[in-house]
């Protein structure tokens, strides 16, 4: 395998790592960065730039990372909070007065971040068109009967996350959550990622295909078997876990240039490893050229814990954050420290304010892997070990 990049000295347990993971464990196509105390200490690249195709990932291919784009999708509400134009102890209400309805009248703005808003699913599911349009999707969670009261436990919002966060952005600051990231952190960051891809993007062909794969047999013992308890969870069409993925029904195409200029800030966030690796690294301190996000005030409200034990939606015990999944035996990161999230199918990206990192990982080999994709983990654990 031809593996374009630098690592810094000390980090080569990572390119080795890195390497492993295409020639065992079925990857196609990715890219790793890793940004230790604001300098960038690792940016690799390998593979095709689409999963089943021949031409060369190159430095700049961006790809779909699903649901690590909550993780950057929660700093436009974290930074609002930080600016102070959004109080996380406030209402959902005082902002969006139709989210009342239903029950939902005590739903404060953190529950939102947490995942303790009660509405995971709903009742039924939008076509990808209505999903994209920006307006059905808050609608239908602003009307949807909570599946628990709001505040008192958990459930992973996998779908209803994208309406939720983008509608609250919308009612504060008359912008678009996508406009606002491309605005006030990408652009002054110099981050590849978009919620939303600019046609000019799109254009330019940077973004490659994903596609599903299954692990190759050389994987042997690192192939992903969930317990049995989660499968049947995802296989029963009336759980909750099956309805809070299939909230939008069915799934779209997530190749389909309508899909990858919509903003579902869930979902469908397109960038580099490079990219989410410095955006984490600009979250708990400055990287390279002086820039940052957040405060250490707000660095501290991503890592601590709001919500923690059994996940009423991914049927395991996790742990959030306002707006990050934290570490924990379903999703580890570095250390009980990091804060992050993981995207189905192997995309994970996350910060480590103890030691100082900033991680970012994307692949286009869609695995069934959930929270904890066997590629993304071997690199967690070869940048541990070259700490």
């Amino acid at each position: 395998m031809d593996i374009q990049g630098v690592v810094a000295e000390g980090f080569e347990p990572v390119r080795d790592a890195f390497v492993r993971n295409f020639e065992v464990l079925g990857d196609r196509g990715a890219a790793v960065a890793v940004y230790r105390d604001g300098r960038k200490v690792v940016d690799l690249w390998g593979g095709t730039r689409d999963a089943d195709g021949t031409e060369p990932w190159t430095e700049d291919t961006a790809q779909v990372v699903r649901s690590a784009t909550k993780g950057v999708a929660a700093a436009v509400p974290l930074l609002l909070h930080q600016r102070g134009l959004l109080d996380l102890d406030a209402p959902v209400g005082s902002y969006w007065p139709e989210f009342k309805a239903g029950g939902k009248e005590k739903t404060l703005v953190r529950d939102l971040l947490a995942h303790r808003a009660g509405i995971p699913a709903l009742d039924r599911g939008l076509t990808a068109a209505e999903a994209a349009d920006g307006v059905a999707g808050p609608r239908a969670v602003a009307a949807q009967h909570p599946f628990w009261e709001p505040g008192t436990g958990h459930g992973y919002h996998a779908q209803t996350y994208s309406w939720l966060l983008s509608e609250l952005v919308l009612r504060v600051t008359g912008r678009t959550l996508g406009s606002v990231l491309a605005e006030d952190i990408a652009e002054p960051l110099g981050l590849d990622f978009w919620i939303g891809l600019p046609e000019s993007q799109a254009e330019a062909g940077r973004v490659g295909r994903v596609a599903p794969v299954e692990p190759p047999e050389s994987a042997g013992t690192l192939r992903t078997r969930p317990r049995r308890n989660v499968s049947e969870a995802y296989a029963d069409p009336g759980s909750l876990t099956r309805r809070a993925f299939a909230a939008i029904d069915p799934l779209p195409d997530e190749n389909a240039p309508a899909y990858r200029a919509a903003e579902l800030p869930a979902s469908n966030g397109i960038g580099t490893a490079r990219a989410l690796a410095r955006f984490y690294g600009a979250t708990i301190g400055v990287v390279e050229d002086g820039a940052r996000i957040f405060t250490p005030a707000t660095t501290g409200l991503a890592a601590r814990e709001h919500s923690s034990g059994p996940d009423r939606v991914l049927v395991v015990n996790t742990r959030f954050g306002a707006g990050y999944m934290l570490h924990g035996p379903a999703s580890p990161l570095l250390s009980p420290a990091s804060f992050g999230h993981p995207g189905r199918g192997g995309s994970l990206a996350f910060a480590d304010p103890e030691a100082g990192i900033g991680f970012g990982y994307v692949t286009n080999a869609l695995a069934k892997s959930v929270t904890a994709d066997p590629r993304a983990q071997a690199l967690v654990r070869a940048l541990r070990s070259a700490l």
